[in-house]
């Protein structure tokens, strides 16, 4: 990712100030006449920041052409099943700041985190106690949990969506065999509990072979995310929540590619020797096993 070089800030000159100061304010009075309210606040404070950046690193030519260039490398390599733009904003801390915004802490309301690239529509519909593996490579876990709403009521059939990595850090539409493992969605039970059968969480990068990862890997930051299962809650007259729970002892806690770990999502995947009884009596074929629980906890939708 070549920016060209450049010797540092100069002293502008008061004239030369008043140029870019008029050219921004021309740009500003061009969205004038919007009728959108929010749409032009939305126009004139983008405008407004582009602009200071512009200004303030004295931006040159060659790096001008060097960001067009990689936006147009991010909008080829995106295509129906992989998202580069998410990922820059990701990786940015956008994303994580967008949420942080749009969902305020209220009460012990479960806390969101990232949606991440890999989420897909109409994934298949498991009973509660099934399994999201789909025959993907990994040490099974089993995975369970109430969903609630901030007074502690039980919140009945309420959509689960849940999808994940396989133990070799690749989401099913990863490959090109048009495979569905690793996801599927559930309801919950009449008094609020789920459950099911998943893989246990383990490390793995971001798509890194694109723009995104030549940029982390100019500006010296890994692509690795901390382990993590990733879950979707819908319930009618409660605010959607989008979050993960990563994996307690994990060495990226504090290193997540895209900043999207939260201390209250952290959880114990409790180990289980070879030859432990599953919860529900399932053949384990004497494979060591994990365990979790996470119980969830929804906002009304006023909030």
């Amino acid at each position: 990712m070549e920016t060209g070089s450049h010797s540092g800030p100069h002293p502008v000159s008061e004239a030369q100030q008043r140029v870019e100061e008029n050219l921004v304010q021309n740009v500003l009075d061009s969205f004038e006449s919007c009728q959108d309210p929010r749409l032009k606040q939305l126009m004139q404070s983008l405008t407004r920041h582009i602009h200071s950046f512009i200004r303030e690193v004295r931006l040159t030519e060659a790096e001008w052409n060097a960001a067009i260039s990689f936006l147009t490398a991010a909008g080829h390599i995106t295509d129906d099943k992989r998202q580069e733009f998410i990922l820059l904003s990701d990786v940015f801390g956008a994303s994580m700041q967008t949420i942080a915004v749009n969902n305020e802490t209220i009460d012990d309301a479960t806390e969101a985190t990232v949606f991440g690239p890999f989420f897909v529509e109409d994934a298949p519909e498991i009973d509660n106690g099934g399994d999201i593996a789909g025959a993907a490579p990994g040490q099974p876990c089993w995975v369970e949990g109430s969903v609630k709403d901030t007074a502690g009521n039980p919140v009945p059939n309420a959509r689960i969506e849940v999808w994940e990595a396989d133990e070799d850090g690749f989401y099913d539409v990863q490959y090109s065999d048009q495979r569905v493992s690793g996801r599927a969605h559930l309801f919950s039970d009449a008094d609020g509990t789920y459950r099911f059968w998943g893989l246990t969480p383990t490390p793995y990068p971001i798509p890194h072979d694109g723009p995104v990862g030549e940029m982390l890997e100019a500006v010296g930051r890994s692509p690795m995310r901390a382990s993590h299962l990733h879950f979707m809650v819908t319930a009618p007259g409660l605010r959607t929540l989008v979050t993960h729970i990563f994996v307690r002892g994990d060495e990226l806690l504090k290193h997540d590619s895209v900043f999207g770990v939260k201390e209250s999502l952290i959880r114990n995947f409790e180990e289980q020797a070879p030859g432990t009884a599953a919860p529900d009596g399932r053949d384990l074929g004497g494979l060591s096993w994990a365990r979790t629980r996470f119980d969830i906890v929804l906002a009304p939708t006023e909030s």
